[in-house]
């Protein structure tokens, strides 16, 4: 009998390990046993924390869904930022490979500039145009140095009935007023973080070797405008919906304008189906539904 494969994941109560979490408790993850902490149960920046727990523990593989991800504050917090999306990286890929357990670590499109105009491929130079897009480069760059062992998932506008993210916030602001205004000159394809744990999920229970950086984002290509739009469609939510461009709406950090992701690396090593990004984001919106 097959033994079960016993994980780490990190950030628990994040949307990503929140949505692995779900698929646990339906019961998908049936040959995996994981062990979920918090950002105060297991703070990666600190290196003794790490090594401690994974010396503790017989880890096959470690899921690092820790990370920084406030892409303003970014701006002002450089060093927050730089501890949590580089040096907690690094922490965790030094100790993975001191205790030969496999690191799957997810990364964004972010670290791109979007000046490109076809879909960025996994080698592609990266040059980042916020501090949240470099600190997650370098987190990268860390992880790729110290082990071998590694799987990097570069994704792009995740949201989930979890957690707070950009599906939530139109719901609660179309609930809230009467017009609201979005930005259409920012291309990129949501990705519903549910889709993304199953891919996951994939990987470890099938034990895959074919290490590397990745991208996954759902199938589809939308504005951030579209993604407002289709979203007050599923929701039945009336409002007067406004397209503007960036530089009526600035933000501290700079985004990239096209940040479309090609999956064709993906799909091809590990022959997986990637749903299109309006029929995740129906399931999504029931899914909030339900927990209303």
């Amino acid at each position: 009998m097959k033994s079960t494969i016993k994980v780490l994941v990190t950030g628990a109560l994040g949307q990503l390990a929140s949505s692995i979490k779900l698929l646990a408790d339906q019961g998908q993850t049936k040959g995996l046993d994981l062990v979920f902490k918090t950002e105060k149960e297991l703070d990666i920046t600190d290196f003794e924390a790490v090594e401690k727990e994974f010396k503790s523990s017989n880890y096959a593989y470690c899921v690092n869904c820790a990370g920084y991800t406030a892409v303003d504050k970014a701006e002002t917090e450089k060093e927050i930022a730089h501890q949590v999306n580089v040096v907690g990286a690094r922490n965790l890929a030094i100790t993975c490979k001191e205790n030969k357990v496999t690191l799957i670590h997810i990364s964004t499109d972010f670290i791109f500039d979007g000046f490109q105009e076809t879909p960025y491929v996994e080698d592609d130079i990266a040059r980042p145009i916020s501090v949240y897009g470099d600190t997650k480069y370098k987190g990268e760059q860390a992880i790729v140095n110290n082990t071998r062992e590694y799987f990097i998932l570069r994704t792009s506008w995740l949201y989930s009935e979890f957690g707070h993210n950009f599906m939530k916030t139109m719901i609660r602001l179309g609930n809230e007023r009467k017009e609201l205004s979005v930005v259409f000159d920012q291309v990129g394809t949501p990705t519903y973080a549910l889709d993304l744990a199953k891919v996951i999920v994939h990987l470890i229970e099938t034990e895959n070797t074919e290490y590397g950086v990745y991208h996954y984002s759902n199938e589809g290509v939308a504005s951030w405008y579209d993604f407002a739009k289709t979203i007050f469609d599923g929701s039945n939510i009336t409002i007067d919906l406004k397209p503007i461009r960036s530089e009526v709406y600035p933000q501290p950090a700079q985004r990239p304008k096209f940040s479309v992701l090609d999956k064709s690396k993906i799909k091809n090593t590990f022959g997986i189906e990637i749903p299109h990004w309006k029929d995740s984001l129906q399931q999504a919106l029931e899914a909030v539904n339900n927990l209303e």
